[in-house]
């Protein structure tokens, strides 16, 4: 049985422990194994910071023996991406596991940049668009930043986008079981992901 890796923000929720069982649940409908973050037991360490390793080496090592990964890109704390999760999504890329990710709401990575800059933003005379802080924008029509999807993407994975409602944002599963659904039939095509080295660089389709 393939092993997924559940990678997000639900890891802050009240309800964590509940949000995370849902998941599982769901993978394992999908004929998959779950390995999600506080899964394990973290043995007391003498620093703050110590527990904090120690919380990411089991994680690694998590990843490490998972065959793939959904990752929740929904936007946390700003407008963009969880960074924990984005780490996790850039690392199983790396590994050339399976990837899938998705995000409970709508509005792209550029959209949201606007809303960033309360729309403050004028077109220099390259026609590069800026914020008033002189910065340029993405403007791609991806969920996130355009390194997040096309990692994804150009492995063969999928970034299913959900327009949950605002209550909802990280417990909505819509789009997580569109991944699921997603990985599942691949399995029956393709067992793995693809690493760096059989990735065609010129692939812009």
């Amino acid at each position: 049985m393939k092993k997924l890796y559940i990678a997000g923000p639900e890891v802050f929720l009240v309800n964590a422990r509940e949000q995370m069982d849902r998941k599982a649940a769901l993978v394992r409908q999908y004929g998959f194994e779950p390995l999600c973050p506080g899964d394990l037991d973290i043995p007391a360490q003498k620093t703050k910071k110590a527990f904090g390793l120690a919380i990411s080496k089991v994680n690694e090592g998590m990843m490490n023996a998972a065959d793939g990964v959904i990752a929740n890109l929904t936007p946390f704390r700003g407008q963009w991406a969880d960074v924990g999760t984005v780490f996790e999504l850039g690392y199983m890329c790396a590994l050339g596991k399976m990837v899938a990710a998705y995000t409970n709401v709508a509005r792209d990575h550029y959209q949201r940049t606007l809303d960033f800059y309360d729309n403050q933003i004028t077109e220099d005379a390259k026609g590069y668009k800026r914020g008033p802080d002189g910065l340029s924008l993405e403007d791609f029509e991806m969920a996130d930043n355009l390194m997040l999807d096309g990692g994804v993407e150009r492995r063969g994975g999928i970034v299913a986008v959900h327009a949950a409602a605002a209550d909802e944002l990280y417990t909505d599963l819509t789009a997580f079981e569109e991944c699921l659904k997603f990985l599942a039939a691949r399995q029956d095509e393709r067992d793995e992901g693809m690493r760096p080295e059989e990735l065609d660089a010129s692939n812009d389709d």
